[in-house]
């Protein structure tokens, strides 16, 4: 049993390959930190609990979950993974789970959420009211903060399943959504782009491969319409996808040219290298969201 300290909280980040645990008393104060790997829902929600099990006092869990979630806080299925293209974990309550086997309150909402909020509170976000957060990764989404409320409506956004211009005569591959096929997600995800290339699931693309200039167009197309429709004040780019050191260059080079010196602000005219820009707290923004969530940070937002 690790020493009972007053005052701390609970964080974890799901993924596809990994589920992400802390215990902390805030952002600055990391007490333990745990890695599983993401199995069946019910060995891995075990091991989750156990983990937690270890800890006297802890307040409470934040989740930053993979979805899609509903998050409508009315619903009886609030919580819930639900059309989620990891068909083991569809219908799964990671939230009622852990508050009802720990006896604590849990809160949840998306990674991409998650990782927005972190960054606007301690990251590269701080002391702005707008900004988007974009995961590139297993799959795609982006948490949008606008005038200093995380944007939902009756779901939380699904950037990664929009529709971006494909060339089929250029670029044949079809994609690989299960529900939309060449959606943004489909076409430029990690495992689209691994499958598009004939790699094995979780081997890296090298970063010559010509691969990379069509990646960028994609995410470039999209981000340009989230600019257009969201007007951040910065955007954040992670995900294992966005760890090619060359791609965030690429896709600073192709905004600036679809944008065309249309819009009217001054970091994307002339300092755009600060305008998309790496994640302040790397791979701990996801998690130390899901800690600002248990904290009740994010209410101030």
């Amino acid at each position: 049993m690790w020493e009972s300290v007053l005052g701390i909280f609970g964080a974890i980040e799901s993924g596809g390959h990994k589920f992400v645990c802390l215990i902390a008393k805030d952002q600055k104060t990391i007490i333990a930190e745990k890695i599983f790997l993401t199995r069946d829902p019910k060995s891995t929600i075990s091991e989750l609990i156990d983990f937690f099990r270890q800890f006297n006092n802890l307040e409470s869990v934040g989740i930053a979950s993979f979805g899609p979630l509903d998050l409508k806080e009315n619903s009886s299925r609030y919580g819930v993974l639900t059309t989620t293209p990891k068909t083991l974990w569809q219908g799964i309550d990671l939230r009622r789970e852990i508050n009802e086997s720990l006896g604590i309150p849990a809160y949840i909402d998306t990674d991409v959420n998650s990782a927005a909020i972190a960054e606007y509170l301690w990251g590269s976000a701080i002391g702005l009211r707008n900004l988007a957060y974009i995961t590139v990764g297993t799959g795609i989404g982006a948490g949008i903060i606008s005038n200093q409320k995380v944007v939902k409506g009756f779901s939380h956004t699904e950037f990664g399943h929009i529709r971006i211009p494909h060339d089929l005569k250029v670029d044949p591959f079809s994609g690989i959504c299960i529900y939309h096929g060449n959606c943004l997600e489909g076409l430029a995800s990690g495992p689209a782009i691994n499958t598009r290339c004939g790699f094995p699931e979780g081997q890296i693309v090298p970063e010559n491969h010509h691969v990379w200039g069509l990646i960028a167009k994609y995410l470039s197309l999209a981000i340009n319409n989230l600019i257009f429709t969201t007007a951040p004040e910065k955007i954040i780019l992670g995900g294992g996808v966005m760890k090619n050191q060359e791609l965030i260059g690429l896709i600073r080079n192709d905004i600036t040219k679809l944008l065309n010196l249309y819009v009217e602000f001054d970091l994307i005219k002339y300092d755009i290298e600060n305008y998309i820009v790496p994640p302040k707290l790397g791979d701990k923004a996801g998690v130390l969201g899901a800690l600002a969530i248990a904290m009740g940070a994010y209410k101030n937002i």
